[in-house]
């Protein structure tokens, strides 16, 4: 059987359905996931790596009466590239944003016949933030709003860490800082606050569940008072419900 691949990606108003009409092609799509993370990871403020997933989808169990003249995945929204393979019946697309994505894959053989079959992908967030030695800590902005004009995000979890080192290993001499975590939303307003002190030695937890995800926020550290410095280690993750379509292995 001879098979002609070609991948599209077009604006589709919804979902597009299995079509019925068409019995002479049987599409079969495997897929060993359909949920990825995409992974940013901050130094000072600089971002020095990003990661994103890249989920393969393998048409090669497709049988059809007829030619199949075209295999190909739309996608609605933007925030996908395409990853160019060796073998023609595997598309591979990397996400590039975080989003609910509605895949539909169709066969299309030499009689115009077309099968279509939605495949939903779920794509997240986390950023991994790091500063050390400063008085100053930078903001970190948290955009959840999905750039494929998807659903939103269901939370935002913030897991932030304040370290107060030993000015001198083992021995101390420092002294404890104070210091208060802001959220602020789009229109500057502080909706999350919480003030603490961190002791010579010691790390402060600052762990949140956000569920305003309709904006986006900044996460600001303030150093209130005192004299060490502090070291920042956190992670803000962006999730989603879990409406991905079940894997096809």
């Amino acid at each position: 059987m001879l098979w002609a691949c070609c991948i599209l990606f077009t604006a589709l108003a919804g979902c597009l359905s299995e079509d019925g009409e068409s019995n002479s092609i049987q599409l079969d799509v495997n897929f060993p996931t359909s949920n990825g993370t995409i992974a940013e990871f901050y130094i000072d403020g600089e971002l020095e790596s990003r990661v994103n997933p890249v989920l393969d989808f393998d048409f090669s169990n497709t049988k059809s009466e007829y030619t199949v003249l075209t295999l190909g995945i739309d996608s609605t929204g933007d925030g996908i590239s395409v990853v160019p393979t060796e073998v023609s019946d595997i598309i591979s697309l990397e996400f590039l944003q975080h989003g609910i994505y509605y895949l539909d894959a169709f066969a299309i053989d030499e009689l115009g016949n077309r099968v279509n079959q939605t495949i939903v992908i779920r794509i997240e967030l986390n950023i991994h933030w790091i500063e050390e030695t400063t008085h100053s800590p930078k903001s970190l902005e948290i955009d959840s709003l999905p750039k494929n004009g998807g659903p939103y995000p269901s939370n935002i979890i913030i897991d932030s860490n304040v370290e107060n080192p030993e000015l001198i290993e083992n021995i101390g001499g420092g002294r404890e800082v104070e210091i208060t975590w802001y959220l602020f939303d789009e229109t500057e307003h502080a909706c999350l606050v919480r003030p603490t002190t961190v002791d010579e030695g010691e790390i402060a937890n600052w762990k949140v569940n956000h569920r305003i995800t309709s904006e986006i926020h900044d996460l600001t550290i303030s150093y209130d008072s005192g004299q060490d410095y502090i070291d920042i280690d956190q992670s803000i993750s962006i999730l989603y419900e879990e409406i991905e379509s079940p894997p096809n292995p």
